[in-house]
């Protein structure tokens, strides 16, 4: 396109010159005045027609950069002008539009759903700047406190003057328990806090937690890993974009203005395509992240009924031995009673024993001889366990209480969502997922169905 945009800028200026030589050697050579006059005429609407179609491309560029920089992408600019350049900078423009349009929607889609997961969340969220201005408060945190709105911290003195100092000087990775008397009564407070900086911003994020009203205080710690965990992935995703998108701006801007025309060329506008191209796959990775989330809270409800405890374990054994890498790890299955049954819905069930069979056999990976035991058994309470054990490499002591955490994993393609799920199937089934490790002495993880 560039190309083209220089040689009709060179042609119209070389007419322009030809005019003005043809008007010089008219005066100077004596030509009768009327000659003289239509060269003069022919120069003036040469050099009217040259400025009138540079100010037609500098009108349009600068036209398509107020339009980004008001975030009004709602503009088409299609390729319908007589001029072939004209034509072309649109189609680049459009095409320009088309890209920053899909990578907004994409971000503004995910803003909304992580609003209205963090929305369901039975934990009051809060995250404010150092203003005290509230970014996001979400309604078990209104509901908390009895408030319809709030957009300020100092709006929480009317409802407790002394939680409302603690709230704006807690540290960040710092936890307190306050006393708190509201509308229902007396409570304990659990309160944790967090940092992170958002462009040029220092926001806090609290988590507060009745746990006067919480059966297990773990599950406070679970949101918060979680929260951390999707912090950091969505932290991943944005902060190249943004980079690239000011990288992007700086290209076609010099001193808060935008740069000529003539400064724009193929190679720039190639930079930009491939920057846009950038931008793109990485709203795509973190669609594809959110899609893994919605897995986790998607779950069907378990369709249970009586199933054999031996003919399961035998199904999943089977399975996982068509599937072993090679011949050093072997799968042997403990059978139980043949009359030992369990109220569950197997398939759901055979997902988890699965899971936890595949990721033993990737913990055997660099192990000589590799033993994974399936095991079924009854309690002296009556109840019924499942043990899937290895005598691989263990589990850290200091990961035992991260590895159930949503998307937390040690491993390079792991999801981290399998050992979630897990347990929140068995969960479902009114039932638990444990899991016990020796490090360099074997891992067991046990269902126990309730």
């Amino acid at each position: 396109m560039f190309r083209s945009y220089r040689f009709q800028v060179g042609l119209k200026a070389a007419l322009v010159a030809a005019w003005a030589f043809a008007l010089s050697w008219s005066v100077f050579t004596g030509q009768h005045i009327l000659w003289s006059v239509l060269l003069g005429v022919a120069l003036l609407f040469q050099i009217g027609h040259l400025i009138h179609y540079q100010n037609q491309v500098t009108e349009r560029i600068n036209y398509f950069f107020e339009s980004i920089k008001n975030e009004d992408f709602s503009q088409n600019f299609e390729p319908r002008d007589k001029s072939a350049i004209i034509r072309s900078l649109h189609q680049n423009m459009q095409l320009i539009n088309e890209y920053i349009q899909e990578v907004k929607i994409d971000s503004q889609q995910q803003e909304h759903y992580f609003r209205a997961l963090i929305e369901q969340v039975g934990t009051g969220i809060l995250s404010f700047n150092e203003k005290g201005f509230v970014l996001h408060a979400n309604q078990s945190l209104k509901k908390l406190f009895g408030l319809e709105q709030l957009t300020h911290l100092k709006q929480l003195e009317k409802v407790d003057e002394k939680l409302a100092q603690m709230l704006q000087q807690i540290q960040p990775n710092e936890q307190k328990l306050v006393q708190y008397t509201g509308k229902q009564g007396t409570t304990t407070l659990l309160i944790k806090s967090g940092a992170f900086k958002n462009q040029n911003d220092h926001l806090r994020l609290l988590s507060i937690q009745d746990i006067n009203r919480e059966l297990d205080e773990k599950e406070l710690d679970s949101w918060l890993k979680l929260i951390r965990v999707l912090t950091h992935e969505i932290m991943n995703s944005i902060a190249p974009v943004t980079s690239l998108s000011e990288s992007l701006s700086n290209y076609y801007q010099k001193d808060g203005e935008p740069i000529p025309t003539t400064e724009v060329s193929d190679k720039l506008i190639q930079n930009t395509i491939r920057g846009l191209d950038i931008i793109k796959e990485q709203g795509k990775g973190l669609i594809n992240f959110v899609e893994s989330y919605r897995k986790f809270t998607r779950l069907p409800k378990p369709e249970k009924k009586l199933v054999s405890v031996s003919d399961l374990l035998e199904k999943t054994a089977l399975l996982r031995r068509a599937a072993l890498p090679d011949d050093h790890t072997r799968i042997t299955v403990k059978r139980p009673s043949e009359k030992l049954l369990v109220l569950a819905d197997e398939k759901l069930i055979s997902q988890v024993l699965i899971n936890l069979v595949k990721n033993a056999v990737e913990a055997l990976d660099k192990q000589e001889t590799g033993e994974i035991e399936l095991i079924g058994r009854e309690t002296s309470s009556g109840q019924v366990e499942i043990v899937v054990r290895d005598n691989g490499p263990g589990i850290p002591p200091d990961l035992m209480e991260e590895i159930f955490v949503p998307f937390f994993t040690t491993r390079e393609n792991g999801s981290g969502i399998g050992l979630s799920l897990s347990r929140q199937i068995m969960r479902l089934h009114g039932g638990s997922l444990k899991a016990s490790s020796v490090p360099g002495q074997e891992t067991s993880f046990t269902l126990r169905f309730g």
